[in-house]
């Protein structure tokens, strides 16, 4: 049995390794987007809202990333968004050391099929998680470590949380700026539609 078994592509058809999350999902949440994205971005876990409607980064905080894509030149169709765990924690709890492992063999099969440009970590759990080591987030925000996550080597860029942004307002810049590095290591345009859109 592979560690990425019970996936079809770049989808979690069928997992029963953490007992706690299966039984606080509703569904499995894979990521969303082109399999050949420049972008992808990973956040923690679903939430509430993303375990009822099955995509990730969608309520308050995915209204936060489709805002600053857009004002840098990103559209939300042209990027990947995926988590660390594709299965609700309890209560939106952190999800546990035993889970993140659990669930890591799909996320590294899924970077591996897209082979993005950039990976961006949305948070601490999944900078941490990713880079393997501890993370300052709000003063790390921004920086790019090329890392081995699976068999590919990636460059993963350092994030807050769009959440974080609703609840601290001094880190929208932080967020903003990051952003905007995004943007430019993929050569988007800020705010600029491409020809492409007609």
């Amino acid at each position: 049995m592979s560690d990425s078994e019970g996936m079809d592509g770049l989808r979690v058809t069928a997992c029963e390794r953490c007992a706690d999350l299966v039984d606080s999902r509703s569904r499995i949440v894979n990521g969303v987007g082109p399999d050949d994205a420049d972008v992808v971005f990973v956040g923690e876990g679903p939430g509430a809202n993303e375990d009822e409607q099955g995509e990730p980064f969608v309520g308050r905080s995915g209204d936060v990333l489709d805002d600053a894509l857009d004002t840098h030149g990103l559209r939300r169709r042209d990027v990947r968004i995926t988590n660390c765990v594709r299965c609700r924690p309890p209560e939106n709890r952190d999800p546990s050391e035993t889970e993140l492992a659990n669930c890591r063999p799909y996320l590294e099969r899924e970077l591996e099929l897209v082979d993005p440009e950039v990976v961006v970590a949305l948070g601490k759990v999944p900078a941490q998680h990713l880079l393997e080591r501890s993370v300052a987030v709000t003063t790390e925000a921004g920086t790019v470590e090329t890392v081995a996550v699976g068999d590919a080597r990636l460059d993963v860029l350092v994030c807050v949380h769009p959440a974080a942004t609703l609840y601290d307002r001094s880190q929208e810049d932080t967020f903003a700026s990051a952003i905007e590095k995004v943007a430019t290591i993929v050569g988007a345009e800020g705010g600029q539609s491409s020809l492409g859109d007609f």
